[in-house]
């Protein structure tokens, strides 16, 4: 791939800022599964091959199986995930297709099956910024690291 701007060294005040969403995530009681499980289908949906990479290593680090990992673009065909698992992971795509249809009525109220007004505002956050994340990394050919 052609080399692009680092935007990490042209803009660094701008990526400290993306970084300081992530410690306020990290700061948060949102379980790590669930937060990797955002990032991953995230950005299978934006095709970043940079943040899968490091977000399934992340994830098996902390524990995640890799059948769930393996399985996850397919998640509605399994019974692998909890279902607060699966209200957050159909936010997640409606959120990343946002231009689809926004998010439904029936999603967020499924979230609220689950989750309160600040847990939901987290994981809001949480998708947010993965998807700054996945179109910094994918307009700008970020290579995979090892």
């Amino acid at each position: 791939m052609q080399t692009r701007v680092n935007i990490h060294t042209t803009e660094p005040q701008a990526i400290n800022a993306v970084f300081g969403l992530e410690n306020y995530i990290a700061g948060t009681n949102l379980p790590k599964k669930l937060i990797h499980l955002i990032k991953v289908r995230a950005s299978q949906i934006n095709g970043c091959a940079f943040c899968i990479n490091m977000h399934t290593r992340e994830a098996i680090k902390d524990g995640e199986t890799h059948k769930r990992l393996f399985l996850l673009d397919a998640w509605k065909e399994t019974e692998l995930f909890t279902e607060e698992e699966q209200a957050v992971l159909q936010l997640t795509e409606e959120m990343t297709l946002i231009h689809e249809g926004g998010v439904k009525d029936s999603t967020y109220g499924f979230m609220e099956t689950f989750f309160n007004y600040q847990e939901i505002s987290q994981i809001i956050l949480v998708i947010s910024t993965i998807n700054v994340w996945n179109r910094i990394a994918i307009s700008t050919h970020m290579p995979l690291d090892d």
